[in-house]
């Protein structure tokens, strides 16, 4: 059941890959579209500039390695910017096309009276009409966020009020999810999350 963390440079690997196996799941990290296409399932982390997050990850192959395991219907879990890369483009580098697989561009965040990048602990509050299987069981509670830009979509599972603005905190669709927070540095319910992308891997 192995799990394929993708490694283009920019990301949280190591953090990202302990944490999926302290829920039990089998992480690869690899820079290779191959070895990621053999994966049960896949993580995309993310730390850095939109454009460099993105200009890596084409240089590599792995942009239409991640299209390509997406349309599988294996699980893919995206985190903060490994998240932003999903949608069409960021405001942080508005030249630079995004995946394309949500709608809409992460703008930087504000106005209001708030700090930019965005650091620390915020609380998450789920939408519960459009209840995920992934946060069905776990509270409106505290996350940790290191960004400076975020979108706001209609595919979002989770939003955060800062400032003037509320954004989406967790997105879904189908087989995609996606946090702007980091799980792997959100102790138990970031760690429960990840709980269950391992069984939904295991049960594909």
């Amino acid at each position: 059941m192995t799990i394929a963390i993708l490694d283009y440079g920019m990301g949280n690997l190591r953090s990202a890959a302990r944490a999926v196996e302290a829920v039990g799941g089998d992480a690869l990290i690899t820079a290779d579209p191959g070895t990621a296409l053999e994966a049960r399932g896949m993580v995309i982390p993310g730390v850095g500039h939109f454009g460099a997050c993105m200009g890596n990850l084409r240089g590599q192959g792995l942009d239409a390695a991640v299209k390509e395991f997406v349309a599988t219907g294996r699980p893919v879990f995206g985190v903060c910017v490994g998240m932003q890369i999903l949608f069409e483009g960021s405001e942080e580098a508005p030249d630079v096309a995004g995946l394309g697989l949500f709608e809409g561009v992460s703008k930087r965040l504000g106005p209001g009276d708030v700090k930019v990048p965005h650091m620390g602990w915020n609380t998450v509050v789920w939408n519960r009409q459009v209840e995920h299987r992934y946060t069905m069981d776990i509270p409106n509670t505290w996350f940790y966020f290191v960004h400076s830009y975020a979108p706001s979509t209609p595919d979002a599972v989770g939003s955060v009020a800062y400032g003037d603005r509320l954004f989406s905190a967790a997105v879904a669709r189908s087989n995609l999810f996606a946090t702007q927070f980091h799980p792997e540095k959100s102790g138990r319910w970031g760690l429960a999350l990840y709980a269950t992308f391992v069984r939904d891997v295991a049960a594909r």
